[in-house]
């Protein structure tokens, strides 16, 4: 299965690809720079990074991977320090990647558990608040399901 979400909308498309893992695509819909975060039982490539109005990022995921991606706004990196802050959904590592930290509410999150026993899960949630419009538009996959988001 593939899967897309998207924000403002940040959207990520998600592929399963059975025993080499999942594809995850993440593009930013939205009118301004979103930094997604991501946080998940197993570090993948990145933790974290910045994309443009209409720009896309595909991550690879191992097999049994499970976590979360959110999107950031607002970040500012500090001339003196490089340090990077974000006004919503901060992951507090002060860096462009999250490193292991998860983020500060308010933030929508996109949650997934990919190759539990025979199938994928995944949300949009909003138990730590909303701060971008999402969208996961799961493809490639071998059932019917179905677009979710807010």
């Amino acid at each position: 299965m593939d899967l897309f979400f998207s924000t403002c909308l940040f959207s990520l498309l998600s592929m399963l690809q059975g025993i080499s893992g999942t594809t995850f695509t993440v593009v930013n819909k939205c009118d301004h720079t979103v930094w997604p975060g991501i946080l998940g039982n197993s570090q993948l490539d990145t933790t974290g990074f910045e994309l443009l109005t209409g720009g896309s990022r595909s991550i690879q995921a191992p097999p049994s991977w499970s976590g979360r991606f959110w999107g950031r706004t607002g970040c500012i990196s500090d001339q003196n320090t490089g340090q990077l802050t974000c006004q919503t959904a901060d992951c507090g590592s002060t860096q462009m990647e999250c490193n292991g930290k998860g983020a500060t509410p308010p933030v929508t999150l996109a949650e997934f558990t990919i190759g539990s026993g025979t199938q994928d899960f995944y949300d949009v949630s909003l138990v730590d608040g909303y701060n971008l419009p999402m969208l996961v538009e799961p493809s490639s996959g071998s059932g019917t399901c179905l677009s979710t988001g807010c």
